[in-house]
């Protein structure tokens, strides 16, 4: 009892004659390119977080000094 082909290409030509082809394609690359957008973000956001881990590794460090009496 799911959606078939037919009711699909139904629901794509009631689409298409409400927006028309144009806005259609406009949406869709809008969609793309914040979905692409969004991902840099996402990786941006991970490479980010990495670096400062090791920054947080790096000052967690115990300083060497020597105790001189």
């Amino acid at each position: 009892m799911g959606i078939s082909v037919t009711k699909l290409l139904i629901v794509l030509a009631i689409i298409i004659v409400i927006f028309g082809t144009k806005r259609l394609r406009t949406l869709g690359t809008d969609l793309g390119d914040a979905i692409k957008n969004f991902r840099s973000a996402v990786k941006e956001g991970e490479e980010g977080t990495a670096g400062d881990e090791e920054k947080d590794k790096d000052s967690e460090k115990p300083s060497q000094k020597s105790e001189g009496n």
